[in-house]
């Protein structure tokens, strides 16, 4: 249901989006090609330097950290779609005083980068007595960050059910509420599942962000690994490939989704 978003591109925007794809890709290989050649030339694609990470307790490491990862982003996707809910259907209220306050936070938390979130439960919130746990530190602003996109979808979705299954449930005696919970919600989020699917993937990505307040996710991890055996590039590489890995099995469900919803 990826039309929810943006208008479905025409005929020859899908032709431009297609040579920008090809060339898109032509150059990433070039690069691509350029760096192993580079690599190859320093001595980084010796089996010497890559050994390591072909044995248990270096991937249990790592695991644990991806784990981490996982723990922050489940626990950020679930705050944030509640919060998100809740904001949609406070923009989609009759009543201005409700109305008012949730787009307002909508407009404004959508222009604020998640980074600065963080730098404002890192340093700001401690100064008024607020010191979050290490955990919390990361999953409160990326909560309050995707809250609005998540709100966004799910307004979204909400609008794109047909007006007439309102003006049914409230015409055989439903309340607006009982309509909304009843009625429009479950046909919503059924519509709305791929564009969750692949917000959670930014999520995800977003917790990387951890590496700013020192929580042991994958990225923060992978430093630690690095500092330690001095193998910064084979470390780094081995984790943007569980990175790669992780976000394209989720894209890959987003797009499985797409194609039985519509």
């Amino acid at each position: 249901m990826s039309s929810l978003l943006f208008d479905e591109p025409g005929p020859r925007a899908r032709r431009r989006i297609r040579i920008a794809t090809v060339v898109g890709t032509l150059a990433a290989v070039a690069l691509a090609a350029l760096a192993v050649r580079q690599f190859a030339a320093n001595g980084q694609l010796g089996y010497e330097r890559w050994q390591p990470y072909t044995t248990w307790p270096m991937w249990r490491y790592l695991l644990n950290g991806l784990g981490a990862t996982a723990l922050a982003a489940v626990v950020a996707a679930a705050l944030s779609m509640g919060l998100g809910l809740l904001l949609a259907l406070g923009r989609l209220s009759e009543r201005r005083w409700v109305r008012g306050p949730a787009a307002a936070y909508v407009e404004v938390v959508r222009t604020i980068p998640a980074l600065l979130l963080v730098y404002v439960v890192l340093f700001a919130l401690p100064r008024y007595g607020l010191d979050l746990p290490l955990f919390w530190k990361l999953v409160v602003p990326l909560t309050v960050s995707n809250a609005a996109a998540f709100a966004e979808i799910f307004r979204a979705g909400i609008l794109s059910v047909e007006r007439g299954q309102r003006e049914a449930g409230l015409a055989v005696g439903l309340t607006v509420g009982q309509t909304m919970r009843m009625i429009l919600l479950p046909q919503a989020a059924r519509r709305v599942l791929p564009s969750i699917v692949s917000q959670s993937v930014g999520l995800l990505k977003d917790t990387s962000l951890g590496f700013v307040v020192s929580y042991a996710e994958l990225l923060y991890s992978g430093k630690v690994l690095a500092t330690y055996n001095g193998l910064l590039i084979q470390t780094y590489i081995v984790v943007a490939l569980v990175y790669l890995v992780v976000n394209a099995s989720l894209s890959k469900l987003a797009r499985v989704l797409d194609a039985r919803t519509t």
